[in-house]
């Protein structure tokens, strides 16, 4: 069991926190939020993937052009005050940044124009030692850094054209030119790096603070990348592609009781063939490196470890798919070997066969289980019924991909799915309370860790989701405000947390 003891966590990204640049970043309030955890006697700090995200794929975490760069969004412009990388009258601006949301397209153009500012200093101004931490920093991160970076500069240059269409002999990587445009575009490659020189400074500063607090980082990792990414262009032999780089196969999910035609993500699927004959090395150092950043990792869509869904491209549904086999076990038993026990959590929802629960059980991998799906008319027998949960699993009132609590009370759950709730927990349940029942639910759950969303402990309805699947805007935007996890909040949770054995 990778969860030494009883305890419990919140689901709160990075962009939720409030600060007084439009973003929530690796500053002050992230700081001031491990605080807060430890005072209402929680664990663990679970977060989306950190990866650099787009407008253009509707700022989703899960959707990015690298797997390995962390996003520059996060940079926090007082830490590199206290770098002395900035100073104190660059914070000044006249924005009129939205406290409850994230504006990515304001926030990007705000700090973008702060970190050139930091690179210019660093580059004209700054001591050696700074210099020295920034070559080590390539040093170590050598495998992905310069590929990430030159394909971040060169995607600037050809005016943000997918790798696809750019020159061939730079599309295919073809030595010399790649070096010719990398010494061309030298300022901006350098730059690339250097906004990961400084999102990984700042996070491994915020993550020791968390250790000596006992707080844990519980990340996230996407099975699927991006076909516009530097993994694709830097490692397409890995990828199922044809002669001019595009996908043959793409990923998704069959028709199911939700969608008729299932749903088409178009995402190129992987080559696994290809990797088994490499050992795998590309995925055993992407899941290193994230072992790096985080305590414990949840591999989302984990069911493709087991097999996946693969659509002939071209498709305009995910209909005509086909489940093809995937060799997790051989890659994971590679993983236990190098990390013994695994700090990994499989994502399981959706349709899971039994291939899939021998994938889990053999490497001994707690799933989740999620309380908004529990009060079906399935009750007595569903996996999601604290009776029926099981120690080596993690208990959610939710996930970013649910409705709130209060908004599925008010806007989903059923008159008889009400019913069911009320007799279940033997409570008078209403709207204003609904999300302290479940609350409740999750602590006593024999689950070794429970995690609530932060809307959820705020008690926040509908105009509060963080992601609406299958929708393309409006999501990710949503924003804790200064002040309003408050000391009831915490007191209430921390007398929880030692009431069922999850703080001590």
């Amino acid at each position: 069991m990778i969860i030494p003891e009883r305890s419990a966590g919140i689901l709160l990204h990075i962009t939720s926190l409030p600060s007084r640049f439009g973003i929530g970043d690796l500053g002050p309030e992230a700081y001031t939020f491990a605080d807060q955890l430890q005072e209402a006697g929680q664990r663990y700090w679970q977060i989306l993937p950190l990866n650099p995200t787009e407008i253009g794929y509707g700022n989703s975490p899960y959707s990015s052009h690298s797997a390995f760069a962390g996003n520059p969004l996060l940079i926090s412009p007082e830490q590199l005050v206290q770098e002395g990388l900035l100073q104190q009258k660059d914070l000044r601006h006249s924005e009129s940044f939205h406290d409850a949301k994230v504006d990515f397209e304001q926030v990007s153009a705000f700090k973008v124009k702060l970190l050139h500012k930091a690179y210019k200093n660093f580059s004209n101004e700054l001591p050696d030692a700074l210099w020295k931490d920034f070559a080590s920093f390539q040093k170590e991160h050598k495998l992905w850094l310069q590929d990430y970076a030159r394909f971040a500069a060169f995607k600037k240059h050809y005016k943000h054209k997918s790798w696809v269409q750019w020159p061939e002999e730079v599309k295919w990587r073809k030595k010399k030119a790649i070096e010719e445009l990398a010494e061309q575009l030298q300022e901006q490659v350098e730059f690339e790096m250097f906004l990961q020189f400084l999102f990984y400074h700042q996070w491994q500063k915020l993550k020791v603070y968390c250790n000596q607090k006992g707080i844990v980082f519980f990340g996230d990792m996407p099975f699927y990348v991006s076909h516009d990414s530097a993994d694709v262009w830097s490692h397409p032999d890995l990828f199922k592609l044809d002669e001019e780089g595009n996908p043959t196969a793409v990923s998704g999910v069959p028709p199911d009781y939700f969608s008729e035609t299932g749903q088409l993500w178009g995402t190129p699927v992987f080559d696994w063939k290809k990797l088994q004959e490499q050992d795998f090395d590309w995925w055993l150092h992407r899941i290193a490196h994230n072992l790096k950043l985080f305590g414990l990792l949840r591999l989302d869509h984990f069911r493709a470890f087991s097999a996946y869904w693969e659509v002939p491209a071209g498709e305009e549904t995910a209909v005509n798919g086909e489940w093809v086999k995937t060799p997790g076990a051989p890659l994971l038993k590679l993983v236990q070997e190098r990390f013994k026990e695994l700090p990994i959590v499989a994502e399981d929802l959706g349709e899971i066969d039994q291939p899939v629960r021998d994938l889990m059980h053999k490497f001994d991998l707690p799933g989740m289980r999620v309380l908004l799906f529990a009060f079906g008319e399935d009750l007595p027998h569903s996996i999601y019924a604290p009776h029926q949960h099981t120690q080596n699993s993690i208990v959610y009132t939710g996930t970013h991909d649910n409705n709130t609590v209060r908004g599925w009370y008010e806007h989903e759950a059923s008159r008889d799915d009400k019913r069911r709730l009320r007799q279940y927990s033997n409570h008078y349940v209403n709207i204003d309370n609904v999300h302290g029942v479940l609350i409740w639910l999750s602590y006593i759950s024999v689950a070794q860790l429970a995690v609530i969303p932060m809307q959820d402990v705020l008690g926040l309805g509908i105009g509060h989701i963080m992601n609406k699947p299958s929708t393309g805007s409006g999501n990710w935007e949503w924003r804790m405000q200064p002040h309003q996890f408050t000391p009831e909040h915490r007191a209430e949770l921390k007398e929880l947390s030692q009431r069922y054995g999850r703080w001590k």
